[in-house]
Formats: C-alpha cells, structure tokens, sequence
C-alpha cells in the first residue's frame, strides 16, 4: 500500500466514523439496520439444496448434497454435517485460487458451528443402519460477490439452502447393502438459526458492514441465534468489546435475529 492508499485509507475511515457519530452509514442507513435481503432457492439444479442471497450487493450460493457415509464412532445413530467454503477472485480481487485462506476456514467454521449448535438439522433422523450407514450432508458456500458481511450472509444462503433441501430415500437390501432410490422426503429441520455479525469502529457499534466500513473496523463479534436461544459466537478484529457491549448485543441482536428470520420466512413462501 502506497503513501495516498494510507491517506485515503484514513481519511475514509474518519468519514465513516463522522457519519456513526450521527447514527448513519455510507449509504444512509442506521447502525442497526441490514440492508436488504434477496432470496432465491432452487438455485443449483443437481443439488439437493441451494440458494442465492442477496444482502445488499454481497452474494452468496449455498449448495446441499446428501449422500450415504459412515457415521463418527461417537455418533453411531447420528448423520454426519461437512461445511465447507471457497473464496476465489469472482467474489473480490484480494481472493487468490489456492490453499484454503484463513478467511476461508473461518467463514465455515463459523457457518458450522451456527448449524452444528443450533442442532437445526435432526441428525438421528439421517441414521439408516445404526453403526454402519447414515447420510452425510454437504454444506458448500460460495461467495460470488463480496460486498461486506460475509458471515452473515454465507449462513443466510446456508440455512435457506437447508431448508429446501430434499433427501433421497434409501432401502435397505440383503447383507444389509444400502440402495438411494429416485424418490424423496424434506430434510427434517428442528429450527432456523440466524447469524448476526456487529462491527466495532471506535466506540461505535454497527451491523451489516458493506465492504469500506469493514475495512475500516476495528473489531467484529458474531452471534447465532435459535428462536429462543444464543447458541454460538466467534470474535474477529484485533480491538475488543466491553462487557456492557456484549451483554447490549446479545439482547438487541437477537431482536435483530427474529427481524431476519421473518424475512426469510417470507422469501422462501414466495
């Protein structure tokens, strides 16, 4: 980064920090609202499950493959989850193909663990032979247009794509030989968890960055959210949080997290 880069660097984060100073963004909003969200299923023809979300100019698709696998030998009855992501230059220049990226595992560690907590996704219900066969899901995320807050979108695409998953119905043949016939049931789901991330510039606090302003926080928190129940959380950023100000965010994000729920609601009954 060269000497202007830094100045300019600078000097947008004090605008930014101007504007929170009188509770508006860059593109007019306050600091507690999203910008707004698209959804769109059925995205990925060959999938089980797959979404598109729109938040703000950030997209992201989400794909779900349910295939047969083993269960884990603390697991027995239990299927298995595998979250994965990939970040390439389609979603922004700064993104080389290559090596998973620390950003890259962060987003599906993150995305997992909202799922994976939540327990959203009956996974005795995925167990076909206890002990030997169960289905194995398969949560791919793939950004193609970062515009700030991946995290939240990302689980946005994850969970809608789960929630029109399909999952093939098995037999159970002799010798106990599992066979994946042509005809489906919906993926048993016990919740939707929401992922809410906030972003800390100063002593500001705000949610949904677009990308400037996330490049210019000093700290991001995220919470996931059941109907009822916080059920993760993952700190980002080199600044810190108050106790005051995790205890404020718990409460007013997931206020925030119902907001988002009903939306999503919404956009899959279309």
């Amino acid at each position: 980064m060269g000497e202007r880069d830094i100045i300019a660097s600078a000097m947008e984060r004090s605008h930014i920090e101007s504007l929170l100073e009188n509770d508006r963004r860059l593109d007019g909003r306050t600091k507690d609202e999203f910008r707004e969200i698209k959804v769109k299923t059925g995205f990925v023809e060959k999938a089980e499950g797959s979404a598109m979300v729109e938040l703000g100019k950030t997209k992201v698709i989400a794909g779900v493959k349910i295939i047969l696998g083993k269960p884990y030998d603390d697991y027995p009855n239990k299927g298995t989850l595998i979250v994965s992501a990939e970040l390439n230059p389609t979603a922004a220049v700064r993104y080389r193909i290559g090596p998973p990226s620390v950003e890259t595992i962060e987003l599906a560690r993150v995305t997992d663990r909202l799922i994976r907590e939540s327990e959203c996704i009956d996974l005795e219900d995925l167990c076909i032979i206890e002990g030997k066969t169960v289905y194995t899901i398969f949560v791919d995320i793939y950004p193609i247009d970062h515009n700030g807050n991946l995290l939240d979108a990302s689980a946005l695409a994850a969970v809608a794509a789960l929630m029109t998953a399909r999952v093939p119905e098995a037999k159970v043949n002799e010798d106990d030989n599992v066979e994946l016939l042509d005809t489906y049931r919906p993926l048993k789901m016990n919740n939707i968890p929401i992922s809410v991330t906030t972003h800390k510039l100063g002593n500001h606090l705000f949610v949904d960055p677009n990308a400037k302003e996330e490049a210019s926080s000093d700290a991001r928190i995220t919470f996931g959210y059941t109907e009822e129940f916080i059920n993760s959380g993952q700190k980002g950023g080199q600044g810190t949080f108050t106790k005051a100000e995790i205890l404020e965010l718990v409460e007013k994000n997931m206020e925030l997290s119902k907001k988002i729920r009903e939306t999503l609601k919404e956009q899959l009954a279309q």
